[in-house]
């Protein structure tokens, strides 16, 4: 368990933005900790480029499968499709964020979620202010308004956002529980991904078979 977190901004090339990652003073972020977010995080970028779901819907189906959080596919879309659009076109919360907080609170609560509620609590706030730190903002019509009148730039940034917010949220899931760690199923993990037409008939025949 964590004590007193910092929040590290990392940039990557050309200066984009990187998630903010979770670290306290004396405790280094493990290999294995970053490959999993990584493999996660692209995990739910793929999910999004593909047009299989949107940002908020990725990023908790990404982290219930990726993290073992106990959900089918199903339900994990029926939590998080009325968050998507900011919250079904508020204009406010951004999906991506609300599906890194429900992702976190669904794998840290999973065994005990009684005992963890403020733990929960407390890590929502961590990856709000991250989010926003990281963002800029948490509601979807700042973060989109230089973008919003070009369709390729508004879906590059949604899409940068959902694998990033996903991250977010498996860092900070993984360095305040490492027990997660000892799980065989996360040693080498590998999620499959999809290419921009297997997503889109993917999604086809998922709505037309319902």
């Amino acid at each position: 368990m964590l004590g007193k977190a910092q929040a590290i901004q990392l940039r990557g090339q050309n200066n984009i933005m990187q998630p903010m990652i979770f670290s306290d003073t004396e405790t280094a972020i493990s290999s294995d900790v970053r490959a999993i977010a990584e493999e996660i995080k692209l995990y739910a970028a793929n999910l999004y480029e593909t047009r299989q779901f949107l940002c908020s819907e990725a990023v908790l189906v990404a982290l219930n499968r990726g993290l073992g959080g106990g959900l089918t596919e199903e339900q994990a879309v029926s939590m998080a499709a009325p968050f998507g659009y900011a919250m079904g076109n508020s204009g406010c919360i951004c999906g991506a964020l609300s599906g890194a907080v429900m992702g976190a609170g669904l794998i840290m609560g999973n065994s005990n979620p009684y005992s963890r509620r403020k733990e929960m609590r407390e890590s929502a706030l961590m990856l709000h202010n991250a989010f926003k730190e990281t963002n800029g903002a948490t509601c979807c019509r700042i973060l989109s308004k230089k973008v919003k009148h070009d369709k390729k730039a508004h879906f590059r940034q949604c899409a940068d956002i959902t694998a990033n917010a996903t991250e977010m949220a498996a860092l900070l899931v993984l360095q305040r529980h490492p027990e997660l760690l000892s799980n065989p199923s996360l040693q080498g993990i590998t999620l499959k991904k999809k290419t921009l037409i297997g997503g889109l008939l993917t999604s086809f025949f998922r709505n037309f078979h319902k």
